[in-house]
């Protein structure tokens, strides 16, 4: 087995981890991460789609009670039906505009410079958003009906643009709809499972073809640091959140948007993807 590989699939493994539940975008960090590591053509971007569900198992671990609850009585609690069908709501948008446009969204955006645009342009509506006057009416998660599923939801296809974040969209849209901090987080912890196993499902099943059984090391490495990583990072945003607001996730994404762009323009570096 490549050292070289595996090493690459550790790093990226902790990138995705870290950055999939921030709102900072985790595919743009994967993207732009994976085009510096040299680790970029099919087999590498499959890799970055794949390793997101480590991620996802890391929300089921952290909220087990929660999804054995909602499992086990999804034919006898109306609480677990309604959490089923709220996730279910949220859910369906981005799952139809991806079958619609996920190929040419592909094709034209998982770019380092769009990624980077991407960054600086979510970053002020983190901004905006942060600067409103926040109206909660949703303090926990089993307070929402299946119509605030239904804005999340919305909300969410916007993250189909790589750079954008799913987590950011998720939550930001829920501070715009009256959800307090923690139930906007939380609620894009729970919708997380079903995309990202969604997406990981679709992309390995149609290029199920660059799977040597070589590469299931590399896999298997990348799904363990991206789960526990990500595990650490769920601990402290949900910590962070009681007391913080998102203004320093946009700066970070302005900085980080402009450094790209800046070295893409001098030639510093060589974004081999852009």
């Amino acid at each position: 087995m490549d050292g070289a590989l595996l090493l690459k699939a550790f790093i990226l493994g902790i990138v995705e981890g870290l950055t999939e539940f921030l709102p900072i975008s985790s595919t743009g960090h994967l993207i732009l991460v994976g085009d510096l590591l040299g680790f970029n053509d099919a087999r590498g971007k499959i890799f970055q789609l794949v390793i997101q569900t480590g991620a996802m198992l890391a929300v089921v671990w952290e909220y087990r009670a929660r999804f054995g609850h909602a499992v086990s009585g999804l034919f006898t609690d109306r609480g677990a039906q309604r959490f089923a069908l709220n996730v279910a709501v949220a859910f369906l948008p981005a799952a139809v505009l991806g079958l619609l446009f996920g190929s040419a969204i592909k094709a034209n955006l998982f770019r380092p410079v769009p990624v980077a645009l991407a960054f600086i342009v979510g970053a002020f509506v983190i901004l905006w958003a942060e600067r409103r006057q926040h109206r909660i009416r949703i303090n926990d998660v089993d307070e929402m009906t299946w119509r605030d599923a239904l804005l999340v939801g919305i909300a969410q296809c916007f993250a189909l643009i790589p750079g954008t974040s799913r987590s950011g969209a998720t939550i930001i849209g829920g501070l715009l709809f009256g959800f307090s901090r923690k139930a906007a987080t939380e609620f894009s912890f729970f919708l997380a499972v079903p995309t990202l196993v969604a997406a990981g499902a679709w992309d390995a099943w149609s290029n199920r073809e660059l799977f040597a059984a070589d590469y299931l090391g590399i896999i298997g490495v990348g799904l363990v640091t991206s789960f526990v990583s990500a595990f650490l990072c769920i601990r402290w945003l949900l910590r962070f959140v009681v007391s913080h607001d998102f203004t320093i996730f946009a700066w970070y994404r302005i900085l980080f948007g402009a450094l790209v762009l800046i070295t893409a323009w001098t030639g510093l570096v060589d974004w081999t993807a852009g």
